[in-house]
């Protein structure tokens, strides 16, 4: 199964996760031509909105992503790409690209006892 590239111009998001933890690193956008690569390389490359090129990530870095596996999602427009992140994945040098905490105040719940079961 192809991913269906008609449906928001040409490309798709691809939420990059670590193969290990789960933790989510990354969001980028792929194109037929990355998504081509991906599968003959096994290392991630996007559609660099911004430079309107193909971009290989870590070429440069050297933070390499090299998948682990790759799962569309049941519309078929959005990849979830599991990784071994070689360094870190965000250009800020953090390891996830999601650090910025939009609402710290909200605490996660903990359910104690059987109650919920």
């Amino acid at each position: 199964m192809r991913p269906d590239f008609k449906k928001m111009q040409n490309m798709i998001p691809a939420i990059v996760q670590d193969v290990n933890t789960k933790q989510v690193l990354m969001l980028a956008y792929v194109n037929e031509e990355a998504y081509d690569m991906m599968l003959k390389t096994h290392e991630t490359y996007f559609y660099s909105r911004s430079r309107q090129e193909l971009w290989h990530k870590g070429e440069t870095s050297g933070h390499l992503q090299y998948i682990k596996s790759m799962y569309l999602d049941c519309d078929a427009d959005t990849l979830l790409i599991e990784v071994e992140q070689v360094g870190v994945a965000c250009h800020t040098g953090s390891y996830s690209c999601f650090f910025n905490e939009v609402l710290p105040e909200v605490k996660k719940i903990t359910f104690v006892g059987d109650e919920h079961a």
